[in-house]
């Protein structure tokens, strides 16, 4: 299909408004970048080869020039994306798979901070002579999924993840704050599920997605076990985690989703205009106003109230259930958005609408992470396969969505509606409840007696599926210990 004569028109019409200086070329520039037919054209653009296992997180610098990714293989690699060549790479000192890397903004790109399946944040510091130091700067108690760096500050960062502190019975999820100018973090809060009255106990909720917002970064927004995205402000968080200050300010969910104990979020993203993007796990992709949330007591809010709420625009299409996936939105000014699927696909949706503008093969397995670059119309994005791989605007005529597409969305559908049948009997439930908490206990006793183990040799890869340790499937298969294993 070959470009839209209105697509060509547009774009004549841009270059000759900056021509005639009606207008700025940094405007032309972001106009022509967030133009459906220039993301219609974006196809694959090299891979970057180097890691010996999943890669599970990708991120480009400040200026757009480097890309850092880090891997089950427990290693951080710096690329020069342009010529696709491996800058340096070092030992980041993890036990266990490497779920995020961030660069610290104001740093020079030289100091980087990951966290890992093996609860620990750690800080990998380059030297002048092109060393790398490696410090931990905090742990959970359990697995630490995503980290969330203050906008602009070369120093604060936040952590959330499984904390296996015990308290009446209840394992708490904490949310810690970093500074890189002292040796230790800060516990702020553990994040606990709604109760309807306070002699109701409140369970546990299992972090799985972070994410601050850029417009106002004294709010950050979490998601995890539960149906509710929260959002929280800085500044009433209590620095003494003995006393909790699991108050959201607000809270965001679909209405028909309100009490639903069968999904869960893995993904999370903010717009630079305060929109929340919430991925459930299989379900659907949901973006939220500011004026669309719930408050800090949802479940205090009369039934008749709550279908007076306006229900989030959403995007469908794909799969989400077999891995922590996150989401992203796209573009200069944030038009589009990006998710990957269990099918393997890139699926790229127009934010106003909801329109499937782009479909794209991205995995043999799955996509997880996708990573906008911070200017250019291109992004990163990374699965179970053990390359980066980079997309921008390549084909010279418009590429079709593929022929198979209602027939890959109609899966995905199916997919998502045979899991939510699945009805478990309360003995089924308990036992499934029991392995868990066995496994959880055997994971951190296996971490604990490892801790002063100073190679990484030794140290069996190990599959993350929705947050569990898939140990028992892989010692089965006997295959390779580095291979990525879907259950």
């Amino acid at each position: 299909m070959k470009t839209s004569f209105k697509e060509t028109r547009d774009g004549f019409t841009e270059i000759y408004r900056r021509e005639m200086g009606l207008s700025r070329p940094r405007d032309v520039t972001r106009r022509l970048s967030s133009s459906e037919g220039l993301v219609k054209q974006i196809d694959l653009h090299g891979k970057l080869n180097g890691h010996e296992g999943c890669v599970n997180a990708v991120e480009f610098n400040s200026t757009g020039d480097l890309l850092v990714s880090g891997s089950d293989d427990k290693h951080v690699i710096f690329w020069t994306w342009k010529t696709g060549s491996k800058l340096f790479s070092y030992p980041s000192g993890h036990f266990d798979n490497i779920f995020q890397t961030r660069i610290m903004p104001f740093t020079d790109d030289c100091k980087i901070v990951t966290s890992s399946a093996d609860g620990q944040v750690r800080l990998g510091q380059v030297s002048e002579d092109g060393q790398v130091d490696t410090k931990r700067l905090g742990k959970h108690q359990g697995r630490v999924y995503k980290l969330a760096v203050e906008p602009g500050s070369p120093y604060i960062l936040y952590s959330c993840g499984e904390d296996g502190f015990i308290q009446h019975s209840y394992s708490f999820l904490f949310i810690l704050q970093f500074d890189l100018r002292s040796n230790s973090g800060t516990r702020l809060f553990y994040c606990s599920s709604f109760t309807e009255n306070s002699k109701q106990p409140p369970n546990s909720i299992r972090l799985n997605a972070m994410v601050i917002d850029p417009r106002n970064p004294v709010y950050f927004a979490v998601g995890g076990s539960d149906e509710y995205a929260r959002v929280y402000d800085i500044r009433k968080c209590k620095w003494d985690a003995s006393c909790s200050s699991d108050i959201p300010v607000n809270t965001f969910c679909p209405s028909r989703l309100i009490g639903n104990n069968n999904i869960h979020i893995t993904g999370l993203a903010y717009s630079s205009t305060s929109e929340l993007l919430v991925s459930y796990n299989d379900e659907l992709i949901y973006k939220f106003e500011k004026n669309m949330g719930l408050g800090s007591s949802p479940l205090s809010i009369p039934r008749e109230d709550l279908q007076k709420v306006e229900d989030p625009p959403v995007y469908t299409g794909h799969r989400n259930s077999q891995t922590v996936k996150g989401v992203s939105f796209f573009g200069p000014n944030d038009e589009y958005v990006l998710s990957g699927s269990d099918c393997g696909h890139i699926f790229v949706w127009k934010k106003k609408g909801g329109k499937l503008v782009r479909l794209m093969l991205g995995d043999r397995n799955i996509v997880n992470q996708l990573e906008p670059h911070p200017h250019l119309p291109m992004f990163a994005t990374c699965g179970i396969e053990r390359s980066v791989k980079l997309w921008a605007p390549m084909a010279s005529n418009v590429p079709p969505l593929p022929d198979n597409v209602e027939k890959i969305m109609e899966s995905n559908r199916q997919g998502r509606e045979d899991h939510s049948r699945i009805n478990l009997t309360p003995d089924v439930i308990m036992h499934v409840l029991r392995l868990q908490r066995r496994q959880t206990l055997a994971y951190i006793e296996r971490r604990y007696n490892r801790a002063d183990v100073e190679s990484d040799d030794e140290d069996e890869g190990e599959a993350y599926v929705l947050g569990f340790s898939d140990s028992d499937a892989s010692s089965e298969g006997g295959g390779n210990s580095r291979e990525c294993n879907i259950s």
